[in-house]
């Protein structure tokens, strides 16, 4: 599973395996700055965000931490990530241009995907295959980050080209789940990341604040509104919009 998780039109249904529990509860909130030689325009609404957090479970809004802009927010529990997707205007586009599909809701969907903690086995195993990745550990280097000890991670990814792109994360332990989904298994919660999108452009977010106490059960709700499809449904839906797409880039 060395892949980057990218897992929004797929759900895999497996048997969570229980992890040791931290016992944080409490936000996490953060800054996000470009950070690149090339400077970006960061809106107003994306400069801040944060991650709530009780025990196993997080929950967040922030577009910097979400996978994709369809996405409204995300849920993790333990090994179990949900995620609420909004694809109506997308979908509406589409069915505009006469295209027909099978589903025939209005595109605002639960994904539900089920881990296993052997899926993330392999990560400190160097894997130089192109859009692979693995973790590297840096043992020994710590900084002080928003009042908590970071530790240093690389996460290393190599192209087609077989050059590495690492990517430096600093991170605590002590907070979140011990293989955090969210963010491709890393053993805790980022605090600290610079990530370059090409062009000499970069997004680095760092934790400025670690509020603990302080949420409640409903701080975790998913939001109403949003259906649950099949298996089966997904998967088709998943290959009219794949072959709808690829009409639409024919033309």
């Amino acid at each position: 599973m060395k892949k980057i998780l990218a897992m929004a039109a797929v759900v895999l249904l497996g048997a969570s395996v229980a992890t040791a529990q931290n016992t944080f509860k409490g936000t996490v909130k953060y800054k996000v700055e470009s950070t690149g030689q090339v400077a970006m325009q960061i809106p107003e609404e994306a400069a801040k965000a944060e991650i709530k957090v009780s025990g196993n479970d997080m929950f967040t809004k922030s577009a910097i931490f979400l996978n994709s802009g369809l996405t409204e927010c995300v849920l993790v529990q333990n090994l179990t990530q949900t995620a609420c997707m909004d694809y109506s205007q997308f979908l509406a586009y589409l069915r505009s241009q006469d295209f027909e599909f099978t589903y025939q809701g209005d595109g605002k969907l639960m994904l539900k995907n089920t881990m296993k903690e052997s899926d993330f086995d392999s990560l400190e195993i160097e894997d130089k295959e192109p859009g692979h990745f693995y973790y590297e550990y840096v043992g020994g280097e710590t900084k002080e980050i928003a009042g908590m000890t970071a530790k240093k991670l690389i996460r290393h990814m190599y192209d087609d080209e077989g050059v590495d792109h690492p990517m430096v994360m600093w991170y605590s332990d002590e907070i979140g789940p011990k293989i955090n989904i969210l963010f491709s298994g890393i053993k805790g919660m980022p605090l600290e990341c610079t990530m370059d999108v090409g062009e000499g452009r970069a997004i680095t977010y760092t934790a400025t604040e670690i509020v603990k106490g302080k949420v409640k059960e409903a701080d975790f709700l998913l939001p109403d509104g949003y259906e649950t499809l099949s298996e089966e449904d997904l998967e088709t839906l998943g290959t009219e919009l794949q072959e709808a797409m690829e009409l639409l880039q024919g033309e």
